[in-house]
Order: structure tokens, then C-alpha cells, then sequence
């Protein structure tokens, strides 16, 4: 095959490809309301029960900070706001609504976002023990 002949071959489907790729990634799983449906919390621990065993918490960007969300805490299902300072040289917080601890009873995970600190934020992942 000759350098002008696959040129051609591949810019033609470069452009078949292109659009297909469009009409693809438009999925009918949108809410109707231009944006898409949020993806449930994967669950990183089949089987775990946040009432029986408490929680595991995972943070981005992670540089000294912890979280820990009893069993009780989880029970009790009252908002409450824990600091996550762990060994960082700086705090952020991150609160838990009753219906967060209502989504933990039921043994999926929840995301939360930190407060600011230091100029930046974290991503909290809380998933059952």
C-alpha cells in the first residue's frame, strides 16, 4: 500500500469512526434533564455490614488524614461532623447527614467532599467494614 493511498484509508475512517463514537457515548440513561443519572457508589466490600463491623474510609489525595466511623456512630444515625486531621499538618472536616447514616445502615457507601483546608479539599469515600 502506497503513503497517499493509506492516508486516505485512514482519514476515511477517522470519519466514519468520529461520529459513531458521538452517537455511542449519548446514552438514553439521562435523567431527561440534560444531566446523567449519578452512578451508585460502587460497593468495595460485598457482604459487609457498617452495623455489625463499622467503616472504612478512603480519602484522595491523601497525605496524613483519617476517618472513622464507628458501628454506634452508624447506629445512632445522627448527624455529626468528624475532623480528619489524622497525622496532616492541617484539618479538614466532613459531616454525615442522618440520611448518609440511613445509606450506611443499608450497607452501601457514601462520597462526601471535605471542607477546605490548606487551599484544598478531599474526596471522602465511606464503605462498610
Amino acid at each position: 500500500m502506497k503513503r497517499k493511498e493509506f492516508i486516505n484509508r485512514t482519514l476515511g475512517t477517522l470519519a466514519v469512526a468520529i461520529p459513531a463514537m458521538t452517537l455511542i457515548g449519548c446514552s438514553s440513561s439521562d435523567s431527561g434533564d440534560g444531566n446523567p443519572d449519578p452512578e451508585p457508589n460502587p460497593d468495595p466490600n460485598p457482604g459487609a455490614n457498617c452495623l455489625e463491623d463499622g467503616t472504612n474510609a478512603s480519602i484522595t489525595a491523601n497525605h496524613g488524614h483519617s476517618l472513622t466511623v464507628s458501628k454506634q456512630d452508624v447506629a445512632a444515625g445522627v448527624e455529626k461532623t468528624y475532623s480528619i486531621q489524622g497525622s496532616a499538618t492541617h484539618d479538614h472536616s466532613v459531616t454525615l447527614t442522618a440520611s448518609d447514616f440511613t445509606t450506611l445502615q443499608g450497607n452501601s457507601s457514601i462520597s462526601k467532599l471535605s471542607t477546605s483546608g490548606d487551599g484544598h479539599t478531599h474526596n471522602v469515600m465511606v464503605s462498610c467494614a
